[in-house]
This record gives structure tokens, C-alpha cells and sequence, in this order.
């Protein structure tokens, strides 16, 4: 997931030993197109050939970049009018990823795989994790070729890092990938991060499944960092107009309410997300925050996100 410098310090604290997460029901998601919501997957030049806005250039229309067509930053503006937060959104998702990886590091883990990772830039996965320990190993994960393909000529002839060109629904093809069996022990433990990544899997694709198959793969002591757009806090009107914007994005996004998204974590400990909270699944602006009611506000409500520990 692309970086970048985290808006606020966070608070160094042990958590205590969270209870296992129990299954919710599951309900149908909502359907709404790909308006991106933090869906990171960066682009190095202009993409006039675009039919149609992508989740690539429409997320970095949102941040303001200069790696879109002329039809994405139309589409950008129209549902930024009509949902001002999203920019905040998109930045308090990228800073929830930062956290947690840097706090998973910070419990020992040394090797990371990365989950719908877009395109690595600035302060990245692996640069926040090597700061932190040097040594540490990342192989991320996208299934999007130009993504893929520029995120490897940034890397570069990083030993430590390597960039998978796959769809994280086959967790078999991921898991047994050469760039994965190369740099990670699957017998150790695994910070597995995947930030606004498990929204873009359809219901009759079993998100919950593929989440399952992952945690089952992983050695006890591994870590589960995960971010999920919703609209449990939303109001209805700005998102039927990012519906009529987005019919013809390029990808589509199930937004999912609290209990679909807890239930990605079933059989984990969950972490408490701030100092004095019990652990649970939270907004994602409230995840280590230092001051819980000043980072409620409504650009957190676009995600739920948790960290949580296999025992």
C-alpha cells in the first residue's frame, strides 16, 4: 500500500490479550461501483487510452496527482463535490496502514505480504518496515499489470522486496508464487496487510473464505491488518451520486456493514485500537489515534479496520 507520513504520533502501549472474534452473520454487501476509497494503485504517466475511469487514475485524482486522463479527473471532481471527505478518507486509510504495519513490526514480525498493494512511491510498506528493522522482507500483491509493472521499477534490485502480479482471491497461486516461497517462511510468523482490498471481492466470491485461507496458512504469532470501506455512518444521498458517477468504473466495490466486516477476523485476537478501548473492530481514523473523539469525524466513517494476532 502507498505511504505516506502519518498526521498524527502514535501512543506506544502494550495490548492486552484480545478474545477470539466469533462469526456474524452474513448479510448481502452493498453494491456500489469502485469509487476507489483507498484502493491504491498508482500510475508513472499519462493513460489516454483509458475507455473509461479506473480505480488507478480516479484515486490519484483524489490525492491530487498528475497521472490520469481528462475523464478521470472530471469523475474525481464530480464526486468529490458531492463527497468533500473522500480526499480525508482516502489519507486516513493510508495512515491506518502505515500504524499498522509499523506496529506489527514492532511486535517481532520481520516478513510482510501485502495485499492489493497498488503501486509503492514515497515511505512505502518496506521502507516503513526496514526503518524499523532492517532486514525485514515484503512481497506485495496486486493483480493490476501497469501497477505491477511500474511498482517493480521502483523497487528495483531490492532483495528484500519483491512485487506479485496475481489476483488475491487465488490464495494458493498467491502463497505458492516463487516471489512469495523467496523471501517468505510461511513456518514464521506474517504481518498480512490488506488495506481497502477485501471490499473489491463479491460476496459469491466468499471474502470471508479467502480471509480464512489466508489466517489458516499463516504460523501462530502472525498479525492480520485490514481496512474495509462501509456506509453504516454514511448518508444515502453523496453515495447514489458516486453510484450514477462510477457505473462504469472499471471495478466494482462491496461495501459491507460492522458484522460482515468482524467476521474477516474470526478465530483472531483483536487488538484494542486505542489506548483504553476494549479490542474491536473500529473506524479507521480511531485505530491508535491519540485523541479518539477528535479522529471521529466523518472522512474515518468511510472504513472499518482492525489489526488482530493468530494465537
Amino acid at each position: 500500500m502507498l505511504g505516506t507520513a502519518v498526521r498524527a504520533a502514535e501512543p506506544r502501549w502494550c495490548p492486552a490479550r484480545s478474545p477470539v472474534v466469533k462469526p456474524a452473520r452474513r448479510r448481502e454487501s452493498r453494491l456500489v461501483p469502485a469509487w476507489s476509497l483507498g484502493y491504491d494503485l498508482g500510475v508513472t504517466e499519462q493513460r489516454d487510452d483509458v475507455a473509461k475511469p479506473t480505480a488507478a487514475g480516479l484515486y490519484d485524482a483524489y490525492l491530487g496527482g498528475t497521472h490520469h486522463t481528462p475523464a478521470e479527473q472530471k469523475a474525481a471532481d464530480t464526486i468529490r463535490a458531492a463527497l468533500p471527505e473522500l480526499v480525508d478518507a482516502a489519507w486516513a486509510n493510508r495512515a491506518f496502514h502505515q500504524r499498522s504495519a509499523r506496529y506489527i513490526a514492532e511486535q517481532g514480525v520481520r516478513q510482510f505480504l501485502d495485499l492489493g498493494a497498488g503501486l509503492p512511491t514515497q515511505d512505502n510498506t518496506h521502507q516503513v518496515l526496514q526503518a524499523i528493522a532492517p532486514g525485514s522482507r515484503c512481497v506485495y500483491v496486486d493483480f493490476d499489470p501497469h501497477a505491477v509493472r511500474v511498482g517493480r521499477e521502483l523497487i528495483g534490485d531490492d532483495p528484500l522486496t519483491r512485487f506479485l502480479q496475481a489476483d488475491m482471491i487465488d490464495v494458493d497461486g498467491v502463497l505458492n508464487s516463487p516471489e512469495v516461497r523467496e523471501l517468505i517462511d510461511l513456518s514464521e510468523p506474517v504481518g498480512l496487510l490488506a488495506s481497502a482490498v477485501f471490499h473489491f471481492i463479491r460476496d459469491q466470491d466468499d471474502p470471508w473464505g479467502v480471509a480464512r485461507r489466508y489466517v489458516d496458512a499463516l504460523a501462530p504469532g502472525s498479525y492480520v491488518a485490514l481496512s474495509h470501506g462501509t456506509t453504516d455512518k454514511q448518508r444515502t444521498g453523496p453515495a447514489q451520486t458516486g453510484y450514477a458517477v462510477y457505473r462504469n468504473a472499471d471495478t466494482m466495490i462491496y461495501l459491507r456493514n460492522r458484522e460482515q466486516v468482524e467476521w474477516l477476523f474470526n478465530g483472531l485476537e483483536l487488538v484494542p485500537p486505542y489506548e483504553g478501548a476494549p479490542p474491536k473492530v473500529t473506524y479507521v481514523g480511531l485505530w491508535f489515534c491519540e485523541d479518539p473523539v477528535a479522529a471521529d469525524d466523518d472522512s474515518a466513517r468511510w472504513f472499518y479496520a482492525g489489526v488482530a494476532k493468530k494465537p
